[in-house]
């Protein structure tokens, strides 16, 4: 599904060039759940917002689906965007003042047609949250507010969720218990979930580790082959 050879992205910050990632070759298959790892600066979130289409390489190719990306114009991605790509963050963006299903919605204002609540509703069920429709974010615990913004990326039924550090905000039950949703919706739905994080606990429950260091891919493999130990304390 995903193909990137040689990407590279170098932000220029003044008369400073700054090179975020350095020739990253990598790919991802339909149905894959990775995490992709490495301390702060490493190059991880860059990489994410390019795979997900929120940002433009420098030079190399990415092929998603069998479309060279950097061909695209600003319209025909916003379109991958809205049709292949889901996104989960570690802020849950949701607007206080709308109700969970409201939230769901979002995505959907134009061009869904009159079945908007009920595509919403089945994303809140999928997630574990049906019978929380109608409360609002403030009456929600931070993990019901977590798998509302998962239901919220879920509701134009993408191929790939993207997910940067999204157990990031939570205590430790609700880590396991967003962890697990994730899972399943990997295996069940058959979604590619791409997971950014620090956390080696949460890489560890991925069934691949990419790990990032100074822009570039130093270890990719199963958990147990990747190099995290040497991540401990960072991030």
């Amino acid at each position: 599904m995903i193909t990137v050879t040689g990407v590279t992205k170098t932000y220029e910050m003044g008369e400073v060039e700054v090179r975020a990632l350095a020739g990253v070759t990598l790919a991802i298959n339909n149905g894959e759940m990775i995490s992709i790892v490495g301390p702060s600066g490493s190059g991880k979130s860059t990489l994410m917002n390019i795979l997900g289409c929120l940002d433009a390489p420098t030079s190399g190719s990415y092929v998603l689906d069998g479309e060279e990306v950097g061909l695209l114009d600003d319209d025909q991605l916003a379109q991958i965007r809205g049709r292949k790509i889901g996104f989960v963050f570690q802020t849950y963006n949701l607007l206080p003042r709308l109700t969970a299903v409201t939230n769901v919605e979002l995505p959907m204002l134009y061009g869904d047609g009159q079945d908007r609540k009920m595509r919403a509703l089945e994303a809140l069920e999928l997630v574990g949250l049906h019978g929380r429709a109608d409360h609002k974010p403030t009456e929600l615990s931070g993990g019901q507010q977590q798998r509302v913004a998962i239901a919220r990326a879920l509701v134009r039924r993408p191929q790939i969720l993207f997910a940067d550090e999204p157990t990031g905000n939570l205590d430790t039950k609700s880590s396991v218990e967003i962890m697990k949703l994730l899972q399943l919706l990997n295996l069940n739905e058959s979604i590619t979930v791409v997971v950014v994080t620090h956390d080696l606990e949460v890489a560890a429950q991925t069934g691949r580790v990419i790990t990032i260091r100074d822009g570039l891919v130093v270890s990719d493999g199963p958990p147990d082959a990747s190099d995290l130990a040497g991540l401990k304390g960072v991030g």
